[in-house]
């Protein structure tokens, strides 16, 4: 069963992208908001960590919070999504799990 993955909190307050990224599997998703878009500063260990992910994980980042970050070196691998976007994706993968 594929499940959409979400977090929101900076992957510098606390481990939950380091937890959630050795429980992904391989046909699992990814989906980086609000403060959780941080992981995807240039340089940062935790984009460092996002790279190494295998191709077979699909990752998001809610465009609102990129921007509202001034975050402008994105991975290409990294899909931006706008809210209807959002909706739409969650209905897409078997479950979703919110890391709270």
């Amino acid at each position: 069963m594929a499940t959409l993955h979400i977090l929101s909190h900076s992957p510098f307050a606390d481990s939950r992208l380091s937890s959630c990224l050795r429980l992904l599997g391989p046909q699992d998703g990814l989906l980086l908001t609000g403060d959780a878009t941080y992981a995807l500063q240039a340089g940062s260990v935790a984009r460092q960590a996002l790279e190494l992910t295998p191709d077979t994980v699909v990752m998001f980042a809610l465009t609102e919070d990129v921007d509202a970050r001034n975050l402008t070196d994105i991975p290409q691998r990294v899909q931006p999504l706008d809210y209807p976007a959002f909706v739409e994706l969650c209905c897409h993968f078997d479950k979703v799990n919110s890391w709270l």
